[in-house]
């Protein structure tokens, strides 16, 4: 009996949801984070990732190489992020804002740094001003090098988070305070201390992974506000404030959407990666995972 092969169109479209997922799960890990410590669902998520594909985009124009243009992004990003700390979300923290507030103030958020980049950069697509890289063959199959890339930096920084959470004194801190803010203020935890290392790993992470959606496929206004139900969809999925769980369940939607389209126009994916989320809810209502640090 003939052995039936895979279809290598299918696996070329598994390859690029798991570059998909990959980036998703940088912003979702960051998107996470923020409601696990600060009980904060930010819609402005995405924008800041665009805006860290901007200055990226910016640095990497006046001739500087791409990984340089991209730390020099993150910075940027986290620089607008504790900006909007210090401006809207601690004062909001202190007038024991709802979480309807809070949404709606976020959504005002996005809407304003998404036409701030309007403004200054123009509506247009723009690149990375990178050589052309031939795709790399392996098995037979012809993969992008910069979706290797992605995948094997996400993979890195990724593993590096692991460690931050798990081994450093801050990691431990922000557990601590995810479980019980309370109870980790009256055992000395500098809360405050917290939630400013919470909002600079959050929009490290997004910048980053605006840099890398960038590296894959244009620099446009709206590209972190179309990832943004993907980002939200991964969090729910994975387990509302669990990071690991966030990662997953990134990788999972990215891979069923990009999967899709070997059965579906690419109108549906997001769709069908939205219905999977469902599905997989109604069996576990509480995500992947326990959703806790």
């Amino acid at each position: 009996m003939k052995r039936q092969e895979m279809d290598p169109q299918l696996v070329q479209l598994f390859l690029n949801g798991v570059s998909v997922g990959s980036i998703i799960a940088l912003a979702a890990v960051g998107l996470t984070l923020t409601y696990g410590i600060l009980r904060l669902s930010n819609f402005a998520h995405g924008d800041f990732m665009t805006l860290g594909a901007y200055l990226t985009l910016v640095a990497n124009a006046t001739g500087l190489g791409i990984w340089l243009s991209m730390a020099l992004g993150v910075v940027g990003t986290i620089a607008g992020v504790l900006l909007s700390e210090k401006l809207i979300w601690f004062p909001m923290r202190n007038q024991r804002a709802s979480s309807t507030t809070l949404i709606i103030i976020s959504i005002g958020l996005a809407l304003f740094i998404r036409n701030g980049i309007i403004l200054v950069w123009g509506g247009s697509n723009q690149r990375y001003n990178l050589p052309v890289a031939e795709a790399i063959s392996v098995l037979g199959l012809r993969i992008p090098y910069y979706n290797l890339v992605v995948m094997g930096l996400a993979v890195v920084v990724i593993a590096a988070l692991h460690y931050l959470l798990q081994n450093t004194r801050i990691g431990k801190a922000m557990r601590a305070v995810a479980d019980d803010i309370d109870l980790a203020r009256v055992t000395g935890i500098n809360v405050e201390q917290v939630v400013i290392w919470t909002w600079v790993i959050a929009g490290g992470l997004t910048a980053l992974g605006g840099g890398m959606l960038g590296l894959v496929q244009a620099v446009r206004p709206n590209m972190g506000w179309f990832l943004i139900l993907p980002m939200f969809a991964a969090v729910i999925l994975g387990g509302i404030g669990n990071p690991y769980g966030a990662i997953a369940g990134a990788l999972i939607i990215g891979i069923v959407q990009e999967v899709s389209t070997y059965w579906l126009p690419t109108e549906y994916k997001l769709g069908v990666a939205l219905a999977v989320m469902v599905l997989i809810l109604l069996i576990r209502p509480q995500g992947l995972f326990r959703g806790t640090l």
